[in-house]
């Protein structure tokens, strides 16, 4: 495990969950850089209050534990590996209040630091959502790797705040600095969205974080026009759930099932139970989960599980994550259970699968997408 050594400490960090032999570390450059400016230009002291937006796995919030600060993330995985990193370094829990999305602090800040997601939409809801959280001399501070930080970010902060400019590149790192103007008019936050589902005339709503806001990804698409409909499933779990238009189709062909919603972000969980409860207008029962995959659920309890598996976590890109979640469907399925899964065709998903289940057919599939099935035997 590797050690974080800044101005404010040495700290044990790891990523979430923990993999032996991961290549990649729980912090980056710019958490770096971001904790050496706050020492460096001694922006901070005992009565300074300190919001902390999208820190990964604790790495600022940890350092800063001193200050009490406020965490908002939208990854469940984020949280978890936040606590286990405090209680890594022998620090209470409590030291740090973790909030989701979704949930506005009650107060305002003195100093607002914000490691930039990849999302443009989510950065947008999120600096919006954060005007109420400020006072005239709050100072806001952005941060990440060069490649994150765009003409369009910038703009953002500008448009929503006021007067923006960035640091010198410090190891591929940048900073942002804003001194917001509460007279700036930045327009209505556009966040959720909506788009209405061709098929069946649904708005579909979508909070900010949502994977595929804006209209239904061709994966989806594919998917939905080869999802099964069977008498014989009883559960049906949407993993990795998103808005939730997987298993709302897959409800409506399957209309004695019970549905399970899961995503480990809780806007998309959120954006989920909303176009659900809509839909179906609470006649029909389902469950929703922000959670890690399928740790929570019993072992041999699901009919069909429905996969369209993500390929990064945040910014690193890898098949941990889509293998994970193939590990836990067929713990999760009865037997003759059955994983369905949609994804690019080059990641070669088959191979896993196949030797995971003993079997693996392709349904169906064009130039860029696969549908795979596997039964558990």
């Amino acid at each position: 495990m590797e050690k974080l050594t800044v101005p404010q400490g040495a700290f044990q960090l790891a990523r979430y969950p923990q993999r032996k032999n991961d290549p990649l570390r729980a912090w980056d450059a710019a958490d770096e850089y971001l904790l050496h400016h706050l020492y460096e230009e001694n922006l901070l002291d005992a009565r300074t209050s300190i919001l902390i937006l999208n820190d990964l796995f604790g790495a600022l919030s940890i350092a800063l534990t001193d200050y009490r600060p406020q965490l908002i993330s939208d990854s469940y995985l984020s949280h978890q590996g936040t606590r286990a990193n405090l209680i890594r370094n022998d620090l209470s829990t409590e030291q740090v209040r973790l909030l989701n999305s979704l949930q506005d602090p009650d107060v305002t800040f003195d100093v607002v630091l914000i490691k930039i997601p990849r999302s443009l939409a989510f950065l947008e809801d999120q600096l919006h959502r954060l005007r109420a959280c400020l006072h005239p001399a709050t100072r806001i501070i952005g941060a990440s790797m060069v490649k994150g930080i765009h003409t369009s970010t910038l703009n953002l902060f500008e448009r929503i705040f006021g007067s923006t400019h960035t640091s010198l590149a410090r190891k591929k790192a940048r900073l942002i600095f804003c001194q917001p103007t509460m007279e700036t008019e930045p327009g209505t936050n556009p966040y959720p969205s909506r788009y209405t589902l061709e098929d069946t005339g649904d708005q579909i709503i979508n909070h900010a974080n949502v994977f595929s806001r804006e209209k239904l990804d061709i994966g989806t698409r594919l998917l939905l026009e080869h999802l099964p409909g069977t008498p014989a499933s009883n559960t049906i779990i949407d993993l990795g759930c998103g808005n939730g238009v997987v298993g709302l189709i897959a409800a409506a062909r399957n209309p004695t099932a019970e549905l399970i919603f899961i995503d480990e972000s809780f806007m998309a969980v959120a954006s989920a139970k909303a176009n659900f409860q809509t839909v179906f207008e609470g006649h029909r029962k389902a469950q929703f989960h922000v959670t890690d995959n399928l740790n929570d659920l019993p072992t041999g309890s699901a009919d069909l599980v429905l996969i369209n598996p993500p390929f990064h976590q945040e910014r690193g890109q890898g098949d941990q994550v889509a293998l994970d979640m193939f590990r836990e469907s067929k713990t999760v399925l009865k037997q003759r259970g059955e994983l369905w899964i949609v994804a690019n065709r080059h990641l070669g998903y088959h191979i896993q699968i196949d030797r995971l289940f003993g079997n693996c057919r392709t349904i169906t599939g064009n130039r860029k997408f696969v549908i795979l099935k596997a039964v558990k035997r």
